[in-house]
């Protein structure tokens, strides 16, 4: 059987789907990532075969700082930088579609023109949500980017999926995701060394501070005024702390101070048992590996899923948050001492990780999805 894979050319969106295409391969099917130009590296860099759908994806206007509309519009701003590259890539797609004839088109939440490419071969198409809300504004924005190549197609809207895979535990789930697909979250590291350091004794705290793999990629990494006054508070906790974000970021701050050591791009599914809280933005791979570690977290989200998912997670009980405007480093330092002192944190965190154990392993999903596939061919089979 023949999957095809879609998303968008962000790491946070490629990077949940990369373990399920795995999975489809080691169960013998014949796996493709089609993505823009400009991210087939990073695709074959995980090992999976890629080709390409469209031009670089162009991300203008993506999660503007200083943006003052309120979180609908923004949504909805973002959702048109995603609507506008699917634009783009549907012509390469339906190309693919036509001539590798997939059995099944499975496409990461924010990447619409697999749906429609799949429509229009008639195979069923799945979707992998990520992060916490429904983000309907994504969808509407799509359907405006993609408003005259539906209409050519004789499609009123973008295509429901046959299916939604969810990688969130059921407890954290909003109420539009209580019937999607279960699924146990695999996290993908991608290319990063896992240190020796993580199976040593240690004699205090570990905290790790990451910003994730999407804002770096935007340019939004001009935190370093925030984040080194962050780290020279946390010094008076007596903690150790470790800096994962990518070498190319980090390369024009200034020194850390003693109690921080960067690290430069980590394994966080490792790391992070090793650690006793994570401080992140909010991405659903950084909340969803802390969850699956047990790790109590402090969120600071930035934008779109990241303020539900950083809600969620304090709903859970297993972490706090401090949103836009509100994150200074004392209160982090303050913040952080909190989810260090307090057992009820890491109790809360150990049942959320042992949730996501008992989630449907990837090789049942796939099964699922296969049957999926084979029961929408039967009646062409003749």
């Amino acid at each position: 059987m023949r999957i095809l894979f879609t998303s968008v050319a962000l790491c946070g969106h490629f990077y949940p789907l990369v373990p399920l295409a795995w999975t489809f391969r080691g169960l013998g099917h014949e796996v493709l990532v089609a993505v823009a130009d400009d991210f087939v590296p990073e695709v074959l860099r995980a090992g999976l075969p890629s080709v390409s759908c469209g031009p670089a994806a162009d991300f203008a206007g993506f999660a503007a700082e200083g943006a003052t509309e309120e979180l609908a519009a923004r949504r909805y701003g973002n959702g048109r930088v995603f609507g506008r590259n699917a634009a783009r890539n549907l012509p390469g797609l339906l190309s693919i579609v036509e001539s590798w004839r997939p059995d099944l088109v499975l496409s990461e939440r924010a990447e619409a023109a697999g749906p429609v490419a799949a429509s229009v071969s008639g195979v069923p198409s799945v979707e992998l949500q990520w992060g916490i809300p429904l983000l309907g504004e994504y969808r509407a924005a799509a359907e405006d980017e993609l408003g005259p190549h539906l209409a050519r197609l004789g499609m009123p809207a973008v295509p429901r999926p046959a299916t939604v895979l969810n990688p969130w535990p059921p407890s954290m789930r909003q109420a539009h995701a209580v019937t999607q697909r279960r699924m146990r979250n695999v996290p993908y590291d991608g290319q990063a060394r896992v240190p020796g350091w993580v199976w040593q004794p240690r004699s205090r705290p570990r905290i790790c501070l990451t910003l994730g793999t999407v804002l770096p990629r935007l340019g939004l990494d001009g935190m370093s005024e925030i984040v080194i006054p962050m780290l020279h508070a946390l010094a008076r906790l007596d903690v150790d702390v470790v800096v994962a974000v990518e070498d190319a970021v980090a390369a024009g701050w200034p020194p850390l101070p003693a109690v921080a050591t960067h690290v430069g791009r980590m394994p966080l599914s490792h790391v992070l048992r090793a650690c006793d809280v994570a401080i992140h933005h909010g991405g659903q791979g950084t909340a969803l590996t802390a969850l699956g570690a047990g790790k109590p977290q402090l969120v600071l989200p930035v934008f779109d899923d990241q303020l539900d998912n950083a809600a969620a997670v304090v709903a859970a009980g297993a972490g706090l948050r401090l949103p836009p405007g509100e994150v200074d480093p004392g209160t982090v330092a303050d913040r952080c001492a909190e989810l260090l002192g307090q057992q009820a944190f890491r109790q809360a965190a150990a049942g959320i990780a042992a949730e996501i154990e008992t989630q449907p392993s990837l090789a049942d999903v796939a099964g699922d999805l296969t049957a999926l596939a084979e029961a929408a061919r039967r009646p062409n089979a003749a």
